[in-house]
C-alpha cells in the first residue's frame, strides 16, 4: 500500500532508530519529516493549525529537551484529530494509561518491528478517514444530539443543557461512541477495543471509572448500566 499524500512527523532523538524509520517509511512513499528534539518540533504546531490533512505524529516519550507527553498535550490543545502514536521504551501499564489518557491514539514500546508500526499507522488512517466520511455524509451540521446532550464533531466541544463541559480525550471518545448509537448496549470489552484500541486490556475498571466521570459531568440518568454486560446511553 502506498501513501503518497500521508505526512508523518517523527520526533525521535535516537539517531539509528530515527534513520531506520525514515528509510522504512519512505519505501511506502510516505512523506517523513524527522525532528530530533522538541525545540525543532515546535514547527509541527504551526503546520497542524493550518489544517494539515492525512498526517500522523510519531512521538518519542523521552527527549533531550523535555518529555514527549508535554508536547502531546500542546498538540491536543490546537488539534484534537491528528493521530498520535507514542514510541517509547516505557512499558509499564501505568505509562501506557497515562499516554492514552493524555491524548495518544496508540502506544508502541521499543524495540519494535517497523512492520508493526506500519500496521498501526494503517489502523489510524482507517479510523481517521472513517470518522471524516461519517461526519460529511451522516451528520447534519456536524453535531450529535441525544436528549440535552450536544456534541460538535468538528470542534469536539460538548454541551449538556446548553452548558459547555470539559472532557478528557478518552471521555470524549467514549461519549461519542455511545451517543452515535443511542440505546445500544456496549460491553466493557467492546468499549475498550473501540475507544482505547487495546484488544487485551488488563482491566475493565477503567470503563466504569470513565462512565462515572461522564455521569458527574452530564447527568446520571443518561447512562444505563446493563448488569453483567456494559453500558448504553439512553435516548427517549
Amino acid at each position: 500500500m502506498k501513501y503518497t499524500e500521508l505526512n508523518v512527523y517523527l520526533i525521535e532523538d535516537d539517531l539509528n532508530l530515527g534513520q531506520s524509520l525514515v528509510d522504512y517509511l519512505k519505501t511506502f512513499l510516505i512523506n517523513v519529516t524527522w525532528y530530533k528534539n522538541l525545540t525543532d518540533a515546535e514547527e509541527i504546531l504551526k503546520l497542524i493549525t493550518k489544517g494539515t490533512t492525512r498526517a500522523i505524529l510519531l512521538l518519542d516519550w523521552m527527549l533531550p529537551d523535555g518529555e514527549g507527553l508535554d508536547f502531546l498535550k500542546s498538540v491536543r490543545k490546537i488539534n484534537q484529530n491528528i493521530p498520535i502514536i507514542m514510541l517509547t521504551a516505557r512499558n509499564e501499564l501505568v505509562d501506557r494509561v497515562v499516554g492514552l489518557e493524555s491524548g495518544a491514539n496508540d502506544y508502541l514500546t521499543k524495540p519494535f518491528d517497523p512492520r508493526e508500526l506500519i500496521a498501526r499507522i494503517r489502523v489510524q488512517i482507517r479510523i481517521f478517514e472513517s470518522d471524516k466520511g461519517e461526519i460529511v455524509e451522516n451528520r447534519p451540521n456536524n453535531f450529535i444530539e441525544v436528549e440535552l446532550l450536544k456534541i460538535s464533531l468538528e470542534t469536539r466541544e460538548v454541551f449538556y443543557n446548553n452548558k459547555k463541559i470539559e472532557l478528557t480525550k478518552m471521555e470524549y471518545d467514549l461519549l461519542r461512541l455511545l451517543s452515535e448509537h443511542p440505546n445500544r448496549v456496549f460491553s466493557r470489552e467492546e468499549i475498550l477495543n473501540k475507544v482505547w484500541g487495546l484488544e487485551n486490556y488488563p482491566t475493565t475498571r477503567t470503563v466504569d471509572t470513565h462512565i462515572m466521570q461522564l455521569r458527574q459531568k452530564t447527568a446520571d440518568h443518561l447512562f444505563e448500566t446493563v448488569r453483567g454486560i456494559g453500558y448504553r446511553i439512553l435516548n427517549a
